[in-house]
Formats: C-alpha cells, sequence, structure tokens
C-alpha cells in the first residue's frame, strides 16, 4: 500500500479512536519486518500507528496484547484496530529501548545496566508463566508451538544461507541426522509456556525506568530456556559471561515464585538452547548480511561465533553433534569473518575527508589534498523530504528527516553500496599507507539527502575503522545551519 494511502487510513483510524485530527503524523524509524509505524498526536491524544501487510500477525499481536494486559503485563495498550485495511493504533512508549542503553555502555557492563536487565528478566518469567496461562495459541502464526518442524526450519535457514553462502563444506546427510539429535535432546524439557521467539533488546522499551515488551507476534508454546537465552545471548550485547551467570540465576529465582522450576535440568537444556538460538541467528545475519549486504548484520556474525566457541570451549552443548560442530568450528578457526584490524586501523595516516554538497548551488567540492578528487555520489535520485513542507526548513539530521529517508525510500539500500564501494578503498589506503580518501555527496540543495548520507557514511567509518574523518556539510555550513 502507498505511503499517503496508509497516512490517510491511520489519521481516520486516529480521529475515529480520540474524535480530534492528527496534527502530527511523523514516520518513525523502520523495523526488521514489512511494518510501518508513525507516531500521531493531536491537541489531547498521542498514539503509534501501525500498518502491516500480514493479517496474522496483526491477529496475533493484537489478541496477545489485549490478554497479556488484562494480566497486568508489560505490554503496550491496543486504543484501536482496523484488521480489514491492516491497521492499528497502540500506546507510545517513547523511543528508549534496552538497545540503546547497550549502545551508551562502551566496554564496560555497567551495575545500573544490570539492575534493568534483573528487572527484565523478572518481567520476562512473568510474561511466559502468566502470560502463557489461557493465552489463544490458535493465534499463533506460523505454527501454535516451537516444535520440530520450528527447529528444523530455523536448521535449514542456517544450513542454506549460512554455512552455504560462508563457503563451508559439510555432509548434507550427517549435518540433517545432528539436526534431529539437537531438537530431539532439547524437546525433552518443559515446553508448555509462552515464548516470545525473538526476545531481545530491541524489543524492549524502557519508560519510567520499567521494562515493556513489544514485537511478540511470532510467539508461540515453547521452552521458558530459549527466551532467556535470546536474550543473555545477543550476539553485540557482548555480556560478560559472570553476569549472565548472575543474571540467569535472578531469573530462575523470579521463575521460582510462580511456578516449581527444576534449576539444574533447566540450566543443562538451558545451554542447548543457547546453542539453537546462536544458530537460528547466524542463519538470519546470514540472509540479511552475506545475502541482503546489509552492514548491521555483518558485524554481528563475529560476535554469535564467539558464543558458540566459547560453547563449545566449556563444554556446554550436552548433545552429539559432529558433523556441526566440526562446520563450525572450522568456520571459526578460519576467521574469515572477524572485523579489519581496528588498532592498525586507527594508528593509520589516513584522512577520510566527507563532504555534502548542493549540485545547485556549489556543485562538486574541490579535493586540496593534492590526490585530484575522489568518490562522488549522487543523491538526487533518492525520493527527497525536501518537497514536502513538513521538512522544508530541516535538515537530514532531524529526527523526522531520518525517518523518512529511512522509512520513505531506497536511501538505506543505497548507503550499503556505497559502504562496501569505500569500504574497499579504505582498507586498500591503510595496507598501502596512503593518507588521504575523499567522500562527496550531492543533492539539489544540499540539506537532507547528502547531510543524512554523508554522516551515516562518517559514523560508518569511525565506529569500523577508527581512522580520522573530517566531515563538512558545505551549503549547511555557508548558512550556519538556519534554514
Amino acid at each position: 500500500m502507498a505511503s499517503i494511502a496508509i497516512e490517510q487510513k491511520l489519521s481516520a483510524l486516529f480521529e475515529q479512536w480520540s474524535g480530534e485530527v492528527p496534527t502530527l503524523m511523523l514516520p518513525l524509524a523502520p523495523s526488521g519486518s514489512d511494518r510501518i509505524y508513525y507516531r500521531l498526536q493531536s491537541k489531547n491524544k498521542i498514539a503509534v500507528g501501525a500498518y502491516n501487510p500480514h493479517p496474522q500477525e496483526n491477529d496475533a499481536f493484537i489478541s496477545f496484547s489485549r490478554h497479556f494486559k488484562e494480566k497486568d503485563l508489560p505490554v503496550p495498550t491496543i486504543f484501536a484496530e482496523d484488521q480489514a485495511q491492516q491497521i492499528y493504533l497502540q500506546e507510545d512508549l517513547g523511543a528508549t529501548t534496552l538497545y540503546s542503553y547497550l549502545l551508551q555502555k562502551g566496554d564496560y557492563f555497567p551495575d545500573y545496566l544490570v539492575k534493568i536487565y534483573k528487572r527484565v528478566v523478572e518481567q520476562l518469567a512473568r510474561l511466559q508463566v502468566k502470560g502463557g496461562e489461557g493465552l489463544d495459541y490458535d493465534k499463533c502464526f506460523p505454527r501454535t508451538n516451537f516444535d520440530k518442524q520450528s527447529m528444523l526450519w530455523d536448521f535449514n535457514y542456517f544450513k542454506y544461507y549460512f554455512l552455504r553462502l560462508a563457503y563451508i563444506p559439510f555432509d548434507e546427510q550427517l549435518l540433517e541426522e545432528d539436526a534431529h539429535r539437537l531438537a530431539d535432546y532439547l524437546l525433552e524439557t518443559d515446553t508448555s509456556h509462552f515464548m516470545f521467539r525473538d526476545f531481545q533488546t530491541r524489543n524492549i522499551m524502557i519508560k519510567n525506568g520499567e521494562p515493556i515488551f513489544i514485537d511478540y507476534q511470532g510467539g508461540r508454546r515453547g521452552a521458558l530456556q530459549y527466551d532467556l537465552a535470546s536474550l543473555l545471548y545477543q550476539a553485540k550485547a557482548n555480556i560478560p559471561e559472570d553476569i549472565r551467570e548472575e543474571l540467569l540465576h535472578h531469573y530462575l529465582d523470579a521463575l521460582a515464585e510462580i511456578t516449581t522450576v527444576d534449576r539444574d535440568e533447566f540450566i543443562t537444556h538451558y545451554y542447548g538452547y543457547v546453542f539453537m538460538r546462536c544458530v537460528q541467528v547466524l542463519g538470519a545475519y546470514g540472509f540479511r548480511g552475506l545475502y541482503e549486504r546489509k552492514e548491521h548484520f555483518l558485524q554481528s556474525i563475529p560476535f554469535a561465533l564467539r558464543n558458540i566457541k566459547w560453547l563449545f570451549d566449556n563444554e556446554k552443548v550436552p548433545v552429539d553433534i559432529p558433523e556441526l560442530r566440526r562446520a563450525l568450528e572450522e568456520l571459526i578457526s578460519s576467521k574469515k569473518f572477524e572485523p579489519f584490524d581496528k588498532i592498525k586501523a586507527s594508528s593509520s595516516l589516513l584522512t577520510v575527508s566527507i563532504n555534502s554538497f548542493s549540485y545547485k548551488q556549489t556543485g562538486v567540492p574541490e579535493d586540496n589534498s593534492g590526490n585530484g578528487g575522489g568518490f562522488v555520489f549522487d543523491c538526487r535520485f533518492i525520493h527527497n523530504p525536501g518537497r514536502y513542507e513538513p521538512y522544508k526548513k530541516l535538515t537530514g539530521r532531524d529526527e523526522s528527516v531520518i525517518n523518512f529517508l529511512q522509512h520513505h525510500s531506497e536511501m538505506g539500500n543505497y548507503l550499503q553500496d556505497i559502504y562496501r564501494i569505500v569500504d574497499a578503498a579504505v582498507e586498500d589506503y591503510i595496507e598501502r599507507s596512503f593518507t588521504h580518501l575523499q567522500v562527496n555527496f550531492g543533492c539539489t540543495g544540499g540539506q537532507h539527502r547528502s547531510v543524512y548520507a554523508a554522516d551515516m557514511l562518517a559514523k560508518h567509518i569511525k565506529d569500523k575503522y577508527g581512522v580520522n574523518v573530517v566531515l563538512h556539510h558545505i551549503e549547511q555550513e555557508k548558512k550556519n545551519w538556519e534554514n
């Protein structure tokens, strides 16, 4: 459905619910799915509007949300729905996720973050046990249980989108036997509670210091261990092992207050589910990273492989999987997914100069380094937010413009292609001890698209390599950022 049609339908639903016409409608940052979100606001009301073209997911999310809310569990309130139009309104929980806390932590895992995680695992236990009681599992999609078939689907995803694309040879029959053996072992434990399925920090909002859970439409009946494994072994969270252990036992203490639990049995199967989750996310990273070439997912692969190495090194996988283990150990020892040596890069003499400019006003910037110029990327074919009145006086650094470009343009795919091109040059220049590389982004006015693209590349280069980056927004600096 076209963006304008979605906005019109959400606006009508908002007016029907609130009795007021929304005076503000802004696209929110996209998720990793087909769902499209907007923040709608009137004089007295505010809500998040969602469009999802998959009716079964909508039905599951709305049904689960209302059930969980009746049980006083930490989920958003559903304000209104029109499932025939594939839209609904839900409570606005703000913009702070647990993942945003992780981005701020640096190399040290602070005490305040441990306290937040403890609160999260307490509420997770409640959601799984209390939330699972009386839940209509017939709403689950695509299956009511995280059963053997579900595990084999995940395993095949890993096999064909990760191992195949990583060019790791394997014996198909032996690998299939390992998958069946692992699934049979995992299903020996209690699988009668609600399983969130994708319980990770981007799906945990923090509001007034308390966690609130979102995006559980893929939930189903399953083992308690899976969600805890998803949270504590989330690849880029990189939680220290002693803190993982502390949080595991804190979760078990909370769980013991609401249901009977055999701690030793739980822990034995828990590490099997940690391994299963690692396999599942590697399949997802393979599809999104190796197949779709999205940088964010490629960066997560080394962390997931390190988690698997830790499991192998500490003999935490309690089932015999020889062919699978051989393939993964070959992959780990190859170091093919280890990132470029950032210490070497950051100590190099390379400076990357990145500019945004206006084709209409200034033209392509000169290269004063003596190299005679560098990359020039034209952003003018990207959908232009400057054509719309609410964005005319904003720039590519304003949240609403950023969300517009992420959600209503091809900017994301465009930048992924640019990262691959520029990364290759940066790594070659570092190896050859070159001192300068220039990259320019142009658009019509040098205000929206080129500014955002230049900012994103500067962040990408700085985060990945640590080299010196000099960033200029030529038109905006001339205007002292007044539009």
